[in-house]
């Protein structure tokens, strides 16, 4: 296991509700956070086969064009009566335009009549260095899907998603709230012992 030192790191996203997420569990651990969008690198293809797989080819590829260490993210909806989709598609069923209204949409569509409507989030969080090293964790959090959609915090499949335990969807929930304890925020805990000390 190696541990990260204080200093810069880029988070190897350009999705905007991503960083803002990230920059705030990161802030108090003395890391300078900048994005790959901030920096001009460019998005590679995610041809990875698991949530893992597509983290830590995206935070390799940051880390070797900026030279810094590098944390990628790599989330997703799973849906259980889909076989798991759009899984490690998630962010590819809302096209080009990024439109998860649509994303959402089709889900809806494809759903078998009288289907289980249980779902997953999973995030796998890739932490690289410019030598090629990488330490990878992943978090989940089980729900359930609601049709229609409710509320419009958060960003991607969250208006679709109510967690066990909840009576809010993601996108209802106040951000703090929703930050406290999702797919995301699990995954940080265990990537917690890698980081300067808070």
């Amino acid at each position: 296991m190696r541990r990260l030192a204080p200093g810069r790191l880029v988070l190897a996203t350009h999705n905007p509700g991503k960083v803002v997420e990230l920059a705030e569990l990161l802030g108090p651990h003395g890391l300078e956070v900048v994005s790959a969008g901030a920096l001009g690198l460019p998005e590679p293809e995610e041809t990875g086969l698991t949530f893992i797989a597509n983290a830590e080819l995206k935070a390799l590829a940051a880390a070797t064009a900026s030279g810094l260490p590098a944390l990628a993210d790599d989330s997703g909806l799973c849906v259980e009566a889909l076989g798991g989709a759009p899984g490690i598609y998630s962010a590819r069923w809302a096209g080009e335009s990024k439109d998860f209204a649509v994303a959402m949409a089709r889900i809806h569509a494809e759903m078998p009549a009288g289907a289980s409507d249980a779902a997953h989030f999973i995030c796998a969080l890739s932490l690289a260095w410019p030598d090629g090293h990488v330490e990878n964790v992943e978090g989940r959090v089980d729900g359930r899907l609601v049709w229609p959609p409710r509320g419009h915090n958060g960003f991607g499949y969250d208006p679709l998603f109510l967690m066990d335990g909840h009576t809010q969807t993601f996108g209802e929930m106040p951000r703090a709230a929703k930050e406290a304890d999702n797919h995301r925020a699990r995954a940080f805990t265990l990537l917690l012992p890698l980081l300067p000390p808070a």
